[in-house]
């Protein structure tokens, strides 16, 4: 099945038995964050904290000496995303999601339905573009605003 990388992404399911596995690779599983309401599938999507590192060489004592120093430009970040779970997502997900991202211009390549890395770069890159997060896992409000899931209500 295409989806089972958003199963996996989710960390509320096993792939079935044929899942897509090269999909998989685009995504980890994470459990809920604390708090989570119960029955709700999330990913943990960690950015990398920026280091840069500078070397230089210093004047000393009528010569040099090489000095190096490493200073972080941007902090790790950690964001939870709330996908859909499995269950709620019908067989044909991943083409549809890129029919979606087509239609709007996200996505240039071949309707595959398979959740694949170009299809992960493009919902990144929708995610981004809206301040949503930065992760190839499509997030439920996402995939409520492009109509491919069922928009949860306050009760």
């Amino acid at each position: 099945m295409p989806w089972a990388a958003l199963a996996l992404a989710a960390g509320c399911a096993q792939a079935p038995e044929g899942g897509d596995r090269a999909a998989a690779d685009l995504f980890s599983g994470a459990v809920a964050p604390a708090g989570a309401a119960e029955g709700t599938c999330w990913h943990r999507a960690t950015r990398p904290a920026l280091v840069e590192t500078v070397t230089e060489q210093v004047a000393v004592d009528g010569g040099f000496r090489t000095e190096t120093r490493q200073r972080i430009l941007r902090e790790r970040e950690v964001t939870w995303i709330e996908p859909p779970c499995p269950e709620e997502l019908p067989p044909d997900f991943a083409a549809s999601l890129q029919r979606a991202l087509a239609a709007r211009g996200a996505y240039d390549g071949p309707i595959t339905g398979r959740l694949d890395a170009a299809t992960g770069a493009a919902v990144r890159r929708w995610q981004v573009a809206r301040s949503g997060p930065d992760s190839a896992v499509p997030s439920r409000a996402m995939l409520e605003a492009l109509g491919l899931v069922p928009v949860r209500r306050a009760d």
